[in-house]
């Protein structure tokens, strides 16, 4: 069996989560399969060559450039889908993550006759504020995303409230919807004693994080509402990039000075910078509105730091409320920062809840285990579009 994962991002070249774990699930299933991977971007012949050969696509000039309408970015991904479908495909499944991909996966399905499977790592129906990153275009990415699902011969659900939200709003066999959590490397997100990094960018100890994109599904103003009311001393750590837009960017610059207890690294760290992040944070936040999964949470269990985060979407599935972290109400800067309180007055606490998330991790949430999951997945595909291939 061979996979063919299709991608908007892919390592090195990753804003969010969905490429960390497309990057992590093809390396755990290449120790199964051959995988070959193609995304979005430019790469070198050397990794069409290597072990998981990854091809990259640009997308067609004619859509893009400086006068180009805000719903250029849906179209690009449609000229990068035809070239991916137009080169040879010599896999026995194609899996396709995210929108941005799906419609490549469903050309490649009815072009090449395989089966596809496709993972949402968010839902674009949940999130109604990317019509301000895509304007119209956000109905073209609704559109594909819709069909891509409804058309798929599998539907992989990072959480259990996820799959109930894909139910929800697509017509979709819940047969074919199933369950598989991301996974993290529990060897690369390790606590460590380095604290370099925190030298470099003036940060002072104690202190609340936050990682993650500059959007506010991520809720990262209402973190900036909390600042103040976090306890005197209390540095609030942002390390914040990749924002939806412009406006937003700009919005949380404008903000940032407002708060003198808040530092902003604008910037994706590399992994061993940001686990400096982690492993000394006294408490992490996730303030998301919405959150299919929160891998983040995971990245900061891992490292044994507690976590305050939303009780919402996946989160619910990776927080384990009152022993590895806190969960609250999302939107309440005030119910957010009493949280963070809480757990910055009392460190014995929250030292045995970063330790609960460690080993939590450890037993759940392997990759080799979702690589597994997601093999046996692929197998039940391919079995199934042999079927229905073979009934006309």
């Amino acid at each position: 069996m061979k996979a063919l994962l299709l991608t908007r991002e892919y390592p090195p070249h990753v804003y969010g989560g969905a490429g960390v774990v497309v990057g992590q699930l093809a390396q755990a299933l290449a120790k199964l399969m051959a995988v070959e991977v193609r995304c979005f971007g430019e790469r070198s012949a050397a990794e069409a060559a290597a072990a998981i050969s990854v091809r990259g696509y640009t997308p067609w000039d004619r859509i893009g450039g400086k006068d180009a309408p805000r719903f250029a970015p849906a179209l690009e991904t449609l000229s990068i889908a035809l070239a991916m479908a137009r080169d040879p495909v010599d896999a026995t499944v194609a899996h396709a993550h995210t929108w941005y991909a799906d419609v490549a996966g469903l050309w490649i399905r009815t072009l090449h006759r395989i089966p596809l499977c496709v993972t949402l790592h968010s839902m674009e129906p949940l999130r109604p504020w990317k019509a301000d990153q895509l304007g119209s275009g956000y109905l073209l990415s609704s559109w594909i995303e819709k069909t891509g699902v409804e058309a798929a011969d599998r539907v992989i659900a990072v959480s259990h409230r996820m799959r109930e939200d894909i139910l929800a709003h697509f017509r979709v066999d819940p047969e074919r919807v199933v369950v598989i959590h991301n996974g993290i490397d529990p060897d690369q997100f390790r606590r460590t004693e380095n604290r370099d990094v925190l030298a470099r960018y003036g940060i002072r100890e104690p202190y609340v994080l936050f990682v993650g994109r500059i959007t506010d599904q991520k809720g990262i103003f209402h973190l900036l509402e909390a600042a103040p009311r976090l306890p005197s001393g209390v540095q609030v750590v942002l390390c914040a990039s990749a924002p939806d837009t412009p406006e937003i960017e700009a919005r949380l610059r404008k903000a940032v000075p407002e708060h003198p207890n808040v530092v902003w690294i604008g910037a994706m760290l590399p992994v061993p910078d940001v686990v400096q992040l982690y492993s000394h944070a006294a408490v992490f936040a996730c303030p998301s509105v919405y959150e299919p999964f929160g891998l983040i949470n995971l990245e900061a269990m891992a490292c044994e730091t507690p976590v305050v985060a939303s009780g919402v979407g996946g989160i619910l599935e990776v927080v384990d409320d009152g022993k590895t972290g806190l969960l609250i109400e999302p939107g309440r800067p005030d119910v957010l920062a009493a949280a963070l309180g809480s757990l910055l007055a009392d460190r014995q606490r929250a030292r045995a809840m970063g330790r609960a998330g460690r080993l939590r991790v450890e037993a759940q949430f392997s990759w080799a285990s979702v690589a597994a999951q997601t093999r046996e997945v692929y197998a039940e595909a391919v079995a199934d579009f042999a079927r229905s291939s073979e009934n006309g």
